[in-house]
């Protein structure tokens, strides 16, 4: 196995947790909040804004299965990357689309993944690419969140859609 990790934050970490739940080759999605200032915050410190914290997944993955190439593919496809510090309803710095990086060349491949994908939106992608910080997990209630609370309101709305594209424009990444 070539176990690598990737952290991403695009809206609300419910929603990229649930899709990368489903993906071939994530070993793990964790919920947490990553990229600001106060050590181990909780969900309603990162809320107030106050942080600058994001809220993101951290993901393990084989680069065996899966490559950074294709993670961040579904990443451009299952959130806005062009709406600054917002997806949907969701806003504050807490919902900016980012995403945390380990080495250069993890980053030379997003920098590429970011070009190929600009072509996709009329808007220009605005997502923050930086080298990884401290990622504090987020409380266990947020943990398989979309999985344990699939009927409640903000999942069938929010999350079910991504979760839905996601499985119908890569049926082959489908774990």
């Amino acid at each position: 196995m070539n176990e690598k990790r990737i952290v991403l934050g695009g809206g609300c970490f419910w929603c990229i947790e649930a899709v990368y739940r489903n993906v071939k080759g994530v070993l793990s999605a964790v919920s947490g909040y990553a990229g600001g200032a106060r050590p181990n915050p909780s969900y309603e410190n990162v809320c107030s804004g106050a942080t600058g914290h994001a809220e993101v997944v951290d993901i393990h993955y084989d680069a065996d299965v899966i490559s950074l190439d294709d993670i961040l593919d579904i990443f451009f496809e299952v959130h806005n990357p062009t709406t600054l510090n917002a997806q949907g309803a969701d806003k504050g710095t807490q919902y900016r689309s980012v995403i945390y990086y380990g080495d250069e060349d993890e980053k030379r491949t997003i920098d590429a993944s970011i070009a190929k994908h600009q072509k996709d939106f009329a808007d220009k992608i605005v997502t923050e690419v930086s080298p990884l910080p401290e990622v504090y997990p987020a409380e266990s209630y947020h943990q398989n969140y979309y999985n344990l609370n699939a009927s409640q309101g903000y999942c069938q709305v929010v999350i079910a859609p991504k979760l839905q594209k996601f499985m119908t424009k890569f049926p082959e990444k489908l774990a």
